[in-house]
């Protein structure tokens, strides 16, 4: 890898800002959500097909963008994410002019495109950084850039939309039109931003030697940890997904007074984790560990969330958040080791997995609409825990010769 230990601190701040811009982007979900849902009269399945609209771009563009970073490199592949941002939040502000769910879904898909080629620079340029056994400490902290970002989004509408409690379709427009500026100077930013190009041991001709494991490799079929990996982000993302941007809809579900105040739940969970690792990873506790023990957080929230009291069972949310915070950063480094060559065709194939926020969170609408209702639909996040587990306990450990 390129970059010395000391010279962590000024590409960390820059990336993390741009961590902060992903999480404020997919935040804006657990406002859109309730408020189409009531402005167009749609039912809970249709509504979370906002989510799948932001996710399913990340199954299509994530090998497309590991192409962009070939032939431009992280930095300037983070540019253009900003540039496919600003588009999409002009193509927000027509939906809400024309009050049209289906431009909606377009916009959501635009801007699921700029992420998954943010998150497809980002996420490995942190992972490779620096030492691959301390990755999922500066993981955390880009996590904490990204978890605080989801609550300041439905905050940030409530603050500039003339009636917060109230919100119509075009109450839109004036925080729309100050996102679209907001992503154009990020774009700038990130040009002008001392970011130089990493690259991971045996990624290039001169250092295979670095990665024997992958030397003798020809496809990223053949790294078994990796697919599995890919499989457990999928999940991963689709159950994180849940606890981030249904807080919200499940306070109105429950008609609990000022809904937006629970968005708060779920990343105050999130940030609780990311400290954790930050402070115990590696020294304390390795990245396979912090994945078990937030896997069994994991599977204690679920089943509080479904068996307690209604009213009281939304703070479990905490837990279900806290559950899901280390296991991103520990699923990039476990999924990613001893890629070498294929270190970006990896990234590529993590990248897609990301759409797991599509399919997840859609059943769980649907599961919501139906007989199981607002609190038993949170049923579906157990069975994804106990798979995480199985990855942090054998998954990461299967290799090929």
């Amino acid at each position: 890898m390129s970059q010395n230990k000391t010279n962590f601190a000024i590409p960390l701040a820059f990336v993390g800002m741009m961590f902060f811009a992903i999480g404020f982007a997919l935040g804006i979900n657990s406002f859109l959500i309730p408020v189409l849902k009531g402005t167009l009269s749609l039912p809970s399945g249709v509504a979370y097909l906002l989510l799948a609209a932001t996710f399913v771009p990340f199954l299509i563009f994530g090998y497309p963008a590991s192409l962009t970073i070939a032939k431009i490199g992280y930095k300037r592949t983070m540019a253009l994410s900003f540039l496919i941002f600003a588009v999409a939040f002009v193509l927000f502000v027509l939906s809400a002019k024309q009050e049209s769910f289906m431009l909606f879904l377009v916009a959501s898909f635009v801007s699921g495109a700029a992420n998954a080629y943010l998150q497809a620079s980002v996420n490995p340029y942190i992972t490779i950084l620096g030492p691959i056994e301390s990755a999922a400490k500066r993981m955390s902290i880009m996590g904490i850039c990204n978890k605080l970002a989801w609550p300041v989004a439905p905050l940030f509408f409530a603050l500039v939309v003339a009636n917060p409690n109230n919100v119509q379709i075009a109450d839109l427009y004036l925080p729309f039109y100050i996102i679209i500026g907001v992503f154009f100077l990020l774009g700038i930013i990130s040009l002008m931003a001392p970011l130089p190009e990493v690259v991971a041991a045996g990624e290039d001709e001169s250092s295979v030697a670095d990665c024997p494991y992958a030397a003798n490799k020809t496809s990223i079929w053949q790294f078994p940890h990796l697919l599995l990996g890919a499989l457990t982000l999928f999940i991963y993302v689709g159950v994180e997904t849940l606890s981030l941007s249904t807080a919200v809809d499940y306070a109105k579900a429950l008609n609990l007074e000022n809904p937006d105040f629970y968005a708060w739940i779920p990343s105050i969970g999130m940030v609780i984790g990311y400290i954790c690792g930050i402070i115990l990873i590696p020294k304390y506790l390795t990245q396979d560990m912090a994945m078990r023990i937030c896997a069994c957080i994991g599977v204690v929230g679920s089943l509080a969330i479904v068996l307690m009291p209604a009213t009281i069972s939304i703070w479990a949310i905490f837990l279900l958040a806290l559950g899901c915070s280390l296991m991103w950063p520990a699923l990039w480094p476990l999924a990613m080791a001893d890629l070498g060559k294929f270190t970006k065709s990896g990234s590529a194939l993590l990248t897609m997995a990301i759409a797991g926020g599509a399919v997840i969170p859609t059943i769980f609408g649907f599961l919501q609409g139906g007989s199981l209702g607002a609190q038993g639909a949170y049923w579906l996040a157990l069975p994804c825990f106990m798979f995480i587990l199985y990855y942090g306990v054998a998954g990461y450990k299967i290799r090929t010769k």
